[in-house]
């Protein structure tokens, strides 16, 4: 039975509202899980105390037992201290141009330099 420390989303429409919560990894999302770890609040300012709410002793306790987080609820318990900071992923090259669009770009600034 493989465990996930991860998010169940709750809240209104646009209004979103997770739990944390530990799960078989089967489950789904807002399914079964077996028990509440703490809150998250996106709605509320990122410097508000109730922005995100954790049970540290029982997070300890999954922890401990091999329950694995997702990458968000990593990034939630590096920063209140009960794992280490995973670290941020680079950001991937689909934003550039691709090959030949670069090529051109190159060619037009040699132009440029050229011409000035």
């Amino acid at each position: 039975m493989a465990l996930k420390i991860r998010l169940t989303r709750g809240g209104a429409k646009k209004r979103p509202f997770y739990r944390i919560v530990v799960a078989e990894a089967t489950s789904p999302r807002d399914g079964r899980f077996i028990e509440r770890l703490g809150s998250y609040n996106p709605m509320l300012p990122a410097d508000h105390p109730d922005r995100i709410k954790l049970f540290e002793e029982r997070v300890k306790h999954w922890l401990s037992v091999g329950a694995k987080p997702t990458e968000r609820v990593e990034r939630f318990l590096g920063r209140a201290g009960l794992v280490e900071v995973p670290a941020i992923p680079t950001q991937t090259k689909a934003n550039q141009p691709k090959a030949k669009a670069q090529e051109r770009l190159k060619a037009a600034q040699a132009a440029a330099e050229d011409a000035a």
